[in-house]
């Protein structure tokens, strides 16, 4: 069995098309289509009906997909322990990171570790960090540096870099802004106005989500998107008051006093912890580190 066709097959069953399969795998449809039907020769089985247009795994191929998945990921790991011996920092890195950290947080490390390690062949992915865990879990992800869940995750390897406080935000002509001239505003003042936020299925829309539960107050949502600069331009033209991590707040938006404790997310980073790491990933992990501990060396000295 080899892991080409094996390839091909899970990129068709994750994508349920043979020529978006055949795009991800920068190969031709014909060329997939033979390395599924070689896997289901050498099987003496099929592993996906044909409908139409539909295509959907068939029992065969739903029993085989998870063996395929540790395989795959079981050669893989071999490879990059047999790497790892040279000692050299080279070769392949997909690591994930979230849109905001990948614009507010990550550019000056990004920037020194590919000065540093040239070698090294940076696939970066911008996701969102729900599916960033998944990556990660499921082993298409090496590591990802993202808004880290509010729990712990099994089988993950989870290490916090930063803190965002998250701000209470809206714009300087928004009447809760003139409110906030006369007094500290409650979350129920707030929730006499609609708000613009994450999704609620994110991890930053959860925890705000869960801080008006607290207070058995209801959102008022009027939009939500999980792109944290699309909702700063929404707040910033008076669509609705937003929460916005501090880095983010400028002129176009005022930062309200309300009247409830710090809210804050974490961002950090994630790795499997039975995955035999890279030495690029290595090397990326000890950097991340090294700019966490310069910055606690820095608060302390403030």
């Amino acid at each position: 069995m080899d892991t080409q066709s094996l390839q091909a097959f899970l990129a068709v069953a994750d994508t349920q098309s043979f020529s978006r399969a055949a795009e991800q795998l920068h190969l031709t449809q014909p060329a997939v289509s033979k390395r599924i039907a070689t896997l289901e020769d050498l099987l003496s089985t099929r592993l996906f009906d044909r409908i139409g247009r539909r295509i959907a795994l068939t029992e065969a191929g739903s029993v085989l997909l998870p063996q395929a998945r540790q395989i795959l990921l079981t050669v893989e790991d071999s490879r990059r322990a047999l790497a790892n011996l040279s000692g050299q920092v080279g070769g392949p890195l997909t690591l994930a990171t979230s849109h905001h950290i990948g614009l507010h947080r990550l550019p000056p490390v990004l920037k020194q570790y590919t000065q540093r390690h040239p070698e090294v062949d940076l696939d970066l992915h911008f996701l969102d960090s729900e599916f960033a865990y998944q990556g990660v879990r499921d082993g298409s992800l090496e590591m990802a540096v993202v808004t880290l869940a509010p729990n712990p995750v099994e089988q993950l390897h989870v290490v916090e870099l930063w803190r965002d406080r998250l701000c209470f935000v809206c714009a300087t002509d928004h009447p809760l802004a003139i409110q906030a001239h006369q007094k500290a505003l409650s979350l129920a003042d707030l929730c006499e106005y609609h708000c613009v936020m994450p999704g609620a299925k994110t991890f930053t829309g959860s925890l705000i989500a869960q801080r008006f539960e607290q207070a058995s107050l209801e959102l008022p949502v009027s939009m939500a998107t999980n792109y944290l600069e699309t909702l700063k331009m929404m707040c910033s033209v008076g669509l609705g008051w937003s929460l916005l991590p501090e880095k983010m707040i400028d002129r176009d938006l005022v930062e309200l006093n309300v009247d409830t404790a710090p809210l804050h997310r974490p961002l950090g980073y994630l790795v499997h912890n039975n995955r035999t790491l890279s030495n690029a990933a290595r090397a990326m992990l000890n950097l991340l580190d090294g700019a966490r501990d310069a910055m606690a060396r820095s608060q302390i000295n403030q």
